[in-house]
């Protein structure tokens, strides 16, 4: 693979045009050429050889990954400031592979509470049929988290901000915990995305992104990252070509190309999940708002002091509890469409009682801090006159229905 130019680190969209690729490339082309190969072919036996024990940056075999995906990988660590990262499927397939590579029967690992559902899921039930055993604890919560940490204890995971409740995890404290008790650490980064937070820098060892939400941020591809050291990923990137948990080459130029105008999307994300989140404040028929980006938010000086913007996603509860009134609400959008997800171009909105929560009983929901009544929005890059002015006419035709 050809070098690549040096890139400032300080310029994050020159970073997301130009890191990660080389100068020239195949054919003279501006961009990187899709690479549509199962295989790929060696001059002879002595290239094969060579290829071995010189870990060549070559391709081998399409379950290990292709040119376009190493292209994307480059980048991802670059914006991330990281020295590796591993491209998915999916989000949850990151999430699945990096966890069975680092832990065995009878290993730990401690969440804090918030977090998304299906990573709950997954380690409460499927981690725990294979002997490893999920402790949670308040989420923020330090003490409690200290507190669970057993000789067994081999990760300590958390998200930032949390999805829905958009609590911001205070990353020195999550870092210097893991380092305190030599217990690696991992943060899903993916409702900050690496423009708004950069947990590396802050000393998490991992950051994982669903990259189907912001960092593609066009609704039209599934993929997932991890970022990390190399040598920390190496044993995971060696589950995912066991598995072979891997994106096409046309998903990895879709990526790529979306990547290119990721700065500019997540400028206007943040600037309407800001002034989304004000107008929802000021409004006469919400009870209250989350958004780190209000001062009402518990950890809104934490979050100005550590991410530079606080993206599109708002939650919001309605003054009426009725679960029903929060439904009326996202039927009556019109620029909204209900759909689950975020991070997208489109805006959209959903009642996450009945995207996620629904099949579960109503102590369950509370729990989970779930009420009947909430409202989560992805705000997408739409003017955002048109999306308050959406939500004004959704909130009125609801309290008249």
């Amino acid at each position: 693979m050809a070098d690549q130019p040096k890139i400032p680190r300080s310029g994050f969209s020159t970073l997301a045009v130009h890191g990660g690729e080389a100068r020239e490339k195949a054919f003279f082309s501006l961009t990187d050429p899709i690479v549509c190969a199962a295989t790929y072919s060696f001059e002879n036996t002595q290239a094969v050889i060579d290829f071995i024990e010189q870990d060549q940056p070559r391709g081998e075999y399409g379950r290990y990954g292709n040119p376009n995906e190493m292209v994307v990988e480059q980048k991802l660590a670059a914006l991330e400031g990281g020295e590796s990262a591993i491209l998915f499927s999916t989000g949850m397939s990151a999430f699945v592979c990096f966890l069975m590579a680092k832990l065995a029967a009878g290993d730990e690992i401690i969440f804090f509470d918030e977090c998304y559902r299906r990573s709950r899921d997954f380690c409460q039930t499927d981690l725990a049929k294979f002997g490893v055993v999920t402790r949670q604890v308040p989420t923020g919560d330090f003490a409690a988290m200290e507190a669970a940490i057993t000789p067994r204890t081999k990760l300590l995971i958390s998200e930032s901000p949390t999805n829905p409740h958009l609590s911001v995890i205070d990353l020195d404290q999550f870092a210097a915990l893991g380092k305190k008790h030599q217990i690696e650490t991992m943060i899903d980064a993916t409702l900050a995305t690496p423009y708004n937070l950069q947990p590396l820098a802050a000393g998490v060892d991992y950051v994982l992104h669903s990259v189907t939400k912001y960092l593609a941020g066009h609704n039209d591809l599934l993929a997932g990252a991890l970022v990390g050291s190399a040598a920390g990923l190496a044993s995971t990137r060696t589950l995912r070509g066991i598995i072979g948990v891997i994106n096409s080459a046309h998903n990895c130029y879709l990526l790529q190309r979306g990547l290119k105008t990721f700065p500019l999307r997540m400028e206007r994300h943040n600037a309407n999940g800001q002034a989304i989140a004000e107008f929802l404040a000021s409004h006469p028929a919400v009870a209250k708002v989350y958004y780190p980006g209000l001062p009402s938010h518990p950890q809104h000086e934490l979050a100005c002091r550590t991410m530079r913007g606080f993206g599109g996603l708002v939650t919001f509860e309605l003054k009426n509890p009725d679960w029903k009134a929060a439904a009326a609400v996202c039927d009556a959008a019109k620029l909204f469409r209900i759909a689950p997800s975020l991070g997208g171009v489109e805006s959209l909105i959903e009642q996450p009682l009945v995207i996620s929560y629904f099949k579960m009983t109503p102590e369950q929901r509370r729990q989970y801090r779930i009420p009947d009544n909430m409202i989560r929005i992805s705000c997408g890059i739409e003017d955002a006159e048109d999306l308050i002015a959406d939500l004004r006419q959704a909130l009125a035709a609801a309290e008249m229905g």
